[in-house]
């Protein structure tokens, strides 16, 4: 059928060949494919030297229209510059003026300088920005000479500060401690009107530093009137006074207290003449050049918009002139493409036939084509020699057929004995899981049976003793009391204990009690794993160090993640450290490609290789005379490679400590397998002993 379906396509290709493009074909045909290329990339030459002349007559128009425009933006960047620093300029100012420092005043000489260099240098050599220089400068050095006035008042007015309010204060200050010296009693009548008269100086000073710090006009009325409170005290203290000490304090106080006023009068004077003096100079200044700026901005946006509007047209002339060209060379090219196309497309296509129908076992039809001389014919006679190699191939594939039936019956035969190993090894592990549980919990709950037997026995002897003509006497009642004491304490231990081995066994299993997936942080969780193992650090001499990075996210089972930990933690403390010898313990995790790494090492006693090959495996213990139940690490194994689906690895040496490595997926996947009905995954381990 599909031998057919080839020589339909062929017959309807033929057809399409009609008498007249056959023989143009043919004609074109006699020139070599090389040739009938080279003439396509003749006429693409062409249309792209005719359309770089035209292109480069108009770069020069655009040459020039883009000089313009560049020499505006430079002009503009100069201008913002020339902005930007009179306006950092005016701020250090401010800055200066409220808090005068060395490093503020030279570092507006800097900038002052740096004003003065842009506008002699950059401003001065532009073509476009020459002529509004010196409108600049003059803005620019009134602005800048307005700094000179405001520091020397700013002089006058620290010096005003300094002698006429804080050195009037100082003195009142000692006065007022002269005063309270030569007052003996505290119960004087003097004292009432002194402490009032001493928290209004208190008040003052606090305000008169405020307003000379903020010239908050709240704080300059405060000072005011708690000098007023001064002055009117005075006199009511004289009154008061008992010695002459305390009148001549007083006396001098009132003077310096009259100094003090006139001190703060003349200090709000200087304050406001230095606040209009820095509005109407530097700000007003500052105005000005700003002023002066955007005006010349303007002029720079107009200048930019002729330049970009003949930018603009001449690109457009440009475009259509390409266009027009573009769109005759394209019909000429379109033309000889096609005819060229078909010269080589129509014999391929005889070609690639002749291939369907090799590549679908009809091997009995001739290729076309074979007796032309240019390169396609080459190709012609070619995929004839491809034919008949292909039909030396089949011969040789039936030979090799026969040959690979015979080993896939023994490959049949081979997996057949590895699936019954497989099957093997499962049964023998069940087996010993199975035996392992039922020695664990054989030793508790036998010790339950006792204790119960002879708990029973007692109470039919207690009971026996009650139903008596004796008198039971209170020896023998406290006796039984604490006999049953002993026996329920020692029920409640084993049976816990077995109901601990069976839970474990469970989560071996099925009943895994970590089922809740979501997305948690693995740096949280472990912190919070590794607070609620703070108690056993305390009773072990350990060192815990965690190397989680933050912000590595999982999507999985944190209540997994923290058994894991847990039972690697225990596992460590109980085994790698024996008889609570020191030592140390690290967890750390890494990103590696897509998944994540989870070390957890120690430096502790090491495992044999004996040890290492049996670690995973169920119940396996190195300790079971002391309590142990070889759970714990079988338990982490399947919680990796079940429900976290990822891999671990362990690598020991006796002396020299343990390292587990976990190798998880970002996002939690499990395999699992299933043997009669029982839903488990048996453990593959890959370990290495170095």
């Amino acid at each position: 059928m599909v031998t057919s379906q080839q020589n339909g396509v062929s017959k309807r290709q033929d057809e399409l060949a009609a008498p007249g493009r056959t023989s143009l074909v043919g004609l074109v045909r006699a020139i070599p494919i090389r040739w009938r290329i080279l003439s396509i990339a003749a006429l693409n030459s062409a249309v792209v030297l005719i359309l770089a002349g035209l292109i480069w007559s108009g770069s020069q128009v655009l040459s020039s229209a883009w000089d313009d425009v560049r020499q505006v933006r430079q002009s503009d960047q100069i201008l913002a510059l020339l902005e930007s620093e009179t306006g950092r300029l005016q701020n250090l100012i401010h800055r200066y003026i409220n808090q005068p420092s060395p490093e503020l005043f030279a570092e507006i000489l800097l900038l002052r300088e740096a004003v003065l260099g842009t506008l002699n240098t950059r401003a001065s050599t532009d073509p476009m920005l020459s002529g509004s220089v010196a409108e600049l400068e003059r803005v620019t050095e009134r602005f800048l000479s307005g700094f000179g006035e405001l520091r020397t008042l700013q002089s006058t007015i620290a010096r005003t500060y300094e002698e006429q309010v804080l050195s009037p204060a100082k003195d009142m200050a000692g006065l007022y401690s002269i005063i309270e010296g030569a007052t003996g009693q505290r119960d004087a009548l003097i004292w009432p009107a002194l402490g009032k008269s001493r928290e209004a100086f208190t008040a003052m000073l606090v305000a008169a530093n405020a307003y000379y710090l903020s010239l908050a006009s709240a704080s300059a009325e405060e000072a005011r009137r708690n000098t007023e409170t001064i002055e009117r005290t005075i006199p009511v203290m004289t009154d008061l006074a008992d010695n002459d000490l305390q009148r001549i304090a007083l006396q001098r106080l009132k003077g310096r207290a009259v100094a003090l006023r006139a001190g703060l009068a003349q200090l709000s004077e200087q304050l406001t003449s230095r606040t209009d003096l820095l509005r109407n100079s530097i700000d007003a200044s500052q105005a000005d050049t700003i002023g002066a700026i955007d005006g010349l901005s303007v002029k720079m946006r107009q200048r930019e918009q002729t330049a970009q509007a003949t930018f603009d047209h001449t690109l457009a002339a440009i475009s259509r002139n390409v266009l027009v060209i573009a769109g005759l060379f394209l019909a000429v090219i379109i033309v000889a493409g096609i005819v060229i196309a078909l010269s080589i497309r129509l014999p391929l296509q005889q070609i690639m036939a002749s291939m369907h129908a090799i590549t679908s076992g009809d091997y009995g039809r001739m290729v076309q084509g074979i007796a032309a001389r240019d390169e396609v014919g080459a190709m012609a006679r070619a995929v004839e020699v491809f034919r008949e190699n292909a039909i030396a191939k089949r011969e040789a594939e039936n030979e090799l057929r026969a040959s690979k039936e015979k080993a896939e019956s023994a490959l049949l035969e081979l997996n057949a004995a590895q699936q019954n190993l497989i099957d093997a090894e499962r049964l023998a592990a069940l087996g010993g899981l199975v035996a392992g549980v039922a020695h664990e919990v054989n030793n508790p709950i036998g010790i339950s049976l006792t204790v119960a037997s002879s708990f029973a026995r007692r109470t039919d002897m207690f009971e026996a003793e009650l139903r008596s003509n004796t008198p039971l006497r209170r020896s023998q009642l406290e006796e039984f009391v604490r006999t049953s004491q002993d026996a329920a304490q020692q029920l409640v231990a084993n049976l816990h204990r077995a109901g601990e081995l069976i839970q474990s066994f469970k989560q071996v299993a099925v009943d895994r009690s970590h089922a809740e997936r979501r997305q948690f942080s693995l740096s949280e969780a472990t912190d919070q794993i590794i607070a609620s193992l703070r108690p056993v650090l305390k009773k072990a001499p350990i060192t815990l160090t965690v190397e989680v990075p933050d912000g590595l996210m999982i999507d999985g089972y944190p209540g997994s993640y923290g058994q894991i930990l847990t039972n690697l933690f225990l596992n460590a403390v109980n085994h790698a450290f024996p008889g609570g010898r020191p030592g140390a313990i690290t967890i750390a995790a890494r990103l590696r490609g897509d998944d994540i790494e989870i070390t957890f090492s120690d430096n502790g006693a090491g495992m044999s290789p004996d040890v290492q090959r049996q670690a995973f495996d169920p119940f396996f213990t190195t300790r079971r005379n002391e309590g142990g139940t070889g759970l714990g690490l079988h338990i982490v194994y399947n919680l990796v490679t079940q429900q976290l689906g990822g891999r671990m690895m362990l690598e020991s040496r006796l002396g020299q400590g343990t390292t587990f490595r976990i190798i998880m997926p970002r996002a939690a996947t499990g395999a699992t397998g299933s043997i009669d009905g029982i839903t488990t995954q048996w453990p593959t381990r890959t370990m290495s002993s170095t």
